[in-house]
């Protein structure tokens, strides 16, 4: 599911909101007592085989979750920059459930599979987090992110089906914080770790 970015924050009856986590984008495919953590481009995040065991660990059933691999410092914030070294307290934060062993839930609207995703989740303490969402107050929420030097946020239709395809289908649109420090230098990060050799 692509995610459309807006200008400004906003407040709709129909929509929820989330705090947009600083990682790497995964779908966490877990079956048989295995996890798979597949990224954007469909490629295995293979570095990433110690999380993806302590997920499957953590979710008794088989299942298709969609969510975040962050790095975490001590005060439970993302890291980025940890995240890239492999470094600091590793996770994975879901935020949709795709399918259910053989059930597609794909075209439920997104409320139900939030509440089954609630479900999913372990309560205990584990490396899979939920993400909460908020109703209503995307403004307010983007405030507070601001304050507190996070990424930005997430708005999403609740009643939206799961469309993986064209940015122009989709009902997730994300609010980037223009102030956010770990975002400084990160453009010159990546073109200079995909500049060709020599």
């Amino acid at each position: 599911m692509r995610l459309v970015r807006v200008p400004e924050p906003f407040d709709r009856d129909d929509f929820i909101f989330e705090l947009k986590y600083d990682g790497f984008r995964a779908v966490a495919h877990i079956a048989q007592g295995t996890c798979q953590l597949v990224s954007r481009n469909r490629n295995v995040f293979k570095r990433f085989g110690k999380l993806a065991s302590e997920i499957a660990r953590a979710v008794q059933i088989d299942c298709v979750l969609d969510g975040e691999i962050v790095a975490l410092d001590s005060d439970g914030r993302p890291q980025f920059y940890d995240l890239m070294r492999r470094r600091g307290d590793l996770c994975f934060y879901a935020f949709d459930v795709l399918a259910v062993g053989d059930e597609d839930l794909r075209d439920r609207p997104l409320i139900e599979r939030k509440a089954r995703l609630r479900r999913i989740v372990p309560n205990r303490e584990s490396r899979v987090l939920y993400v909460s969402h908020f109703e209503r107050t995307g403004v307010d929420l983007f405030r507070v992110v601001c304050e507190q030097d996070l990424e930005g946020t997430v708005a999403k239709w609740k009643y939206g089906a799961y469309l993986d395809g064209a940015a122009e289908q989709t009902s997730w649109f994300k609010v980037k914080n223009s102030t956010y420090s770990q975002a400084e230098g990160r453009r010159e990060l990546f073109q200079k770790r995909l500049a060709p050799a020599g």
